[in-house]
């Protein structure tokens, strides 16, 4: 039998996180759950720990990064099979995670990444939103020539070979489309799954349109910066 885990990284998600559990739990009762509690000012671990998952709170706020990179690092010292990440605002839905991890099981990729844009699905978003996943993606497809349709979800799954890279070498900030081209630079095998995402349950992204436009400089000029490294493993 496979050890999987979920990593749920939470920041002030008091109002979503029991939910999250609650449907993670019900849907994958073989599921290990583990929220990162990243510095939350809220009652965000209570929470999480008040619905039967393990919590590790962080002193200070780390970011997405730091948050998840913690994850990252338990599932390894714990020897889990596969890890995934899971986002604690309810976007991600429990039920697609079979989707995820079935090529990995299968030895078909090292790393899934679920995707609302490799086919059509109900999910909506905004149009400078997609734009701006449209022109991440163009960038990563120009130094990895392959193409990823959601460079930035942050739903996915990762196996023992994945979670070592990654529990060592993971950006601070905004690091998941970076992470793309350091996997595959280093031989990781990445693939899209299709996948249903919904909005979140309650709250507001903290993504405004400002934080947007950085984002987009960025990333982009740190996906090209990584392209002209090294790799981290070489063989």
């Amino acid at each position: 039998m496979q050890r999987i885990l979920a990593i749920v990284p939470a920041l002030n998600e008091a109002r979503n996180i029991g939910a999250v559990v609650d449907n993670l739990k019900k849907v994958s009762s073989w599921l290990d759950v583990l929220v990162i509690d990243d510095g939350s000012t809220d009652q965000t671990a209570e929470v999480a720990r008040s619905h039967g998952a393990n919590v590790i709170s962080l002193p200070v706020n780390l970011g997405i990064g730091g948050a998840v990179q913690t994850g990252f690092l338990y599932a390894v010292k714990n020897h889990y099979d596969v890890a995934l990440q899971v986002d604690g605002d309810g976007q991600h839905r429990a039920e697609e995670i079979q989707k995820l991890i079935e090529p990995i099981l299968r030895d078909r990729a090292d790393v899934t990444i679920g995707s609302r844009f490799l086919s059509k699905t109900a999910y909506k978003s905004s149009w400078s939103r997609r734009m701006g996943i449209y022109l991440l993606s163009k960038t990563i497809q120009s130094v990895v020539r392959r193409k990823y349709t959601d460079p930035t979800s942050g739903f996915r799954a990762y196996n023992q070979k994945a979670l070592r890279m990654v529990s060592a070498h993971y950006s601070t900030d905004y690091p998941e489309p970076d992470a793309i081209v350091t996997l595959i630079k280093n031989g990781v095998r990445v693939i899209e799954v299709s996948v249903e995402m919904d909005a979140r349950i309650s709250g507001n992204s903290s993504i405004t349109p400002f934080k947007s436009g950085y984002y987009m400089f960025k990333v982009s000029l740190a996906i090209i910066l990584n392209s002209m490294m090294s790799r981290i493993w070489p063989e």
